[in-house]
């Protein structure tokens, strides 16, 4: 007769643990919520960029010393996306998109018209770059813990390199002075083609959740395109310079 009644207390005394066991969302010890299916095999990002352009060559001397136009006015954002494929635990190979562009208004600095008024133009430069990279992480992005069960690492810094080309157009439109007469005129002067690019890259991938990441980079490009003969004289123009990127990373 006492056996029923002790292992009813011993149920009753259980019952409650189990019931809030049942309804605790945390994972239980030596879980892995955020495990995957294995290996990722590569990724795909969306990235918002800031260019700092060198603009070194002897046209954007020449401009910024003519015209209204200040150091930094070819700055620019950019958009970009890149997908990358993974060939090593460590190792993965990318190819990326990206296109930027500046527009500034501008006047000369020591000339006006007959009637006294400004001499105004706009300069605008825009770009498109196609790229390719080998990127090397500095760390394990994750581990193993079964033939199938994948648990990514929070944080994975790396760098890399590679090369690319970039379509470029430069134009000129508005008013100008002719230093032989100081006649204004009014015309377009335009530069466009393709030059070929170079890169280094350094970065971070933080995961935010599961397979989706926050990609964090900085880049360097070193790239210069031939100018038409409509400018005569001119060095080819520098498409040099630093990035700042930050963007979202999924992988697959």
């Amino acid at each position: 007769m006492r056996r029923p009644w002790i292992l009813a207390a011993a149920l009753l005394t259980l019952s409650p643990s189990a019931v809030f066991a049942q309804d605790d969302p945390r994972p239980h010890p030596g879980a892995t919520a955020d495990f995957l299916f294995g290996r990722p095999r590569g990724s795909i990002a969306v990235r918002g960029e800031w260019v700092f352009a060198r603009a070194g060559s002897d046209l954007f001397d020449f401009v910024r010393d003519q015209l209204t136009i200040d150091g930094d006015a070819f700055n620019a954002p950019a958009i970009g996306a890149e997908i990358g494929v993974a060939v090593a635990p460590r190792v993965d190979v990318l190819a990326g998109v990206e296109a930027s562009g500046s527009e500034t208004p501008s006047e000369y600095r020591r000339f006006v018209d007959n009637n006294g008024a400004a001499i105004t133009q706009t300069t605008r430069l825009r770009t498109v770059g196609v790229t390719g990279s080998v990127r090397f992480f500095l760390m394990p992005r994750g581990r193993s813990i079964s033939r199938l069960a994948w648990i990514p690492r929070g944080f994975a810094p790396y760098v890399g390199a590679g090369g690319g080309a970039v379509r470029y157009d430069f134009v000129q439109t508005g008013d100008f002075v002719d230093f032989v007469d100081l006649s204004v005129f009014t015309d377009v002067f335009q530069s466009k083609g393709w030059a070929p690019s170079a890169h280094v890259l350094g970065g971070v991938d933080v995961q935010a959740y599961r397979r989706l990441y926050v990609q964090l980079e900085a880049r360097y490009q070193w790239a210069a395109g031939t100018l038409a003969d409509e400018f005569i004289d001119f060095d080819p123009i520098d498409l040099s310079g630093f990035r700042t990127i930050a963007g979202l990373s999924i992988l697959f």
